[in-house]
């Protein structure tokens, strides 16, 4: 799933491996995905990319916006996997919608669990779009730790961090992947409820906001994920699905793991004790 990292690292791929490339066909998908939302069907997306160029992208939040000529955009949300296919490439037999272009290199999307495509023009009628274009990135000088604290201040004491970090992307691009390392580097549990947060916890916290998600975009995303050229990212993940069987890399205890607020949870229980 596409979050902060892999949506930077995915739309600066898109624009040095695209840009100046004319769309030359579009093609409606081969496998149908009941939970993949589209802006148009495969006729209308065709009638409206055909012939455009591509001058730019950008992933912001869990989104990626591809800029073609006469300010019409392609969007993607989290759940879409967009992969290029160089000129020669077979092309997959399997995909959710396939866009051509003039060199013969191609672009197939494919869906992870859920996902939208859309194409419009100017803006996209979509809050989370909308938030993830008008919020200050946590990769920003302007995500200070005063900018920090007062978007915890705003919250409801009662919710626990995970729910502050991952849900409703109240910090965009943000979400359960990217928070298990967080956390953990934090040495908080996901439940810990932000009021009982003490200064100290939340100065952790932020750095670790701060430090984790800048390591995980200079590694051009997680190494659970992959990129717009089919490559894994080389950010490598603490706690995942993939290293939770392992002992704890700081004190070699046992990694739990738990299902909690729509999504798996991993954890040290004495790195990251839930009471204090």
């Amino acid at each position: 799933m596409i979050e902060l990292p892999e949506a930077i690292t995915i739309g600066r791929q898109v624009e040095q491996t695209l840009a100046g490339r004319c769309i030359t066909n579009v093609y409606g998908a081969t496998h149908l995905h009941k939970f993949t939302f589209f802006s148009g069907t495969p006729e209308e997306l065709r009638d409206s990319l055909v012939g455009r160029t591509v001058i730019s992208a950008v992933g912001k939040g869990i989104f990626v916006d591809v800029c073609m000529d006469e300010d019409v955009f392609l969007c993607i949300s989290d759940g879409i996997n967009m992969r290029y296919g160089r000129p020669g490439d077979p092309v997959p037999s399997k995909y959710q919608l396939m866009i051509t272009f003039d060199d013969e290199s191609y672009v197939s999307f494919t869906t992870s669990m859920y996902g939208s495509i859309s194409v419009f023009r100017h803006t996209l009628d979509n809050k989370y779009h909308t938030l993830s274009l008008e919020s200050v990135s946590p990769l920003s000088e302007q995500f200070d730790e005063s900018f920090f604290e007062g978007k915890l201040a705003a919250e409801q004491k009662n919710i626990s961090v995970k729910a502050f970090l991952a849900t409703e992307q109240r910090i965009p691009g943000l979400g359960n992947g990217v928070l298990q390392d967080i956390l953990f580097n934090a040495k908080l549990h996901p439940k810990r409820k932000i009021h009982s947060l003490s200064d100290t916890d939340k100065a952790a916290l932020f750095h670790s906001l701060k430090n984790t998600l800048q390591a995980m975009t200079d590694g051009g995303g997680r190494d659970t994920e992959t990129d717009f050229l089919g490559n894994r990212g080389r950010y490598r993940s603490v706690l995942s699905k993939n290293t939770y069987t392992s002992p704890c890399p700081c004190c070699g205890g046992i990694i739990s793991k738990e299902a909690y607020l729509g999504g798996t949870v991993y954890f040290c229980p004495d790195c990251q004790p839930l009471h204090v």
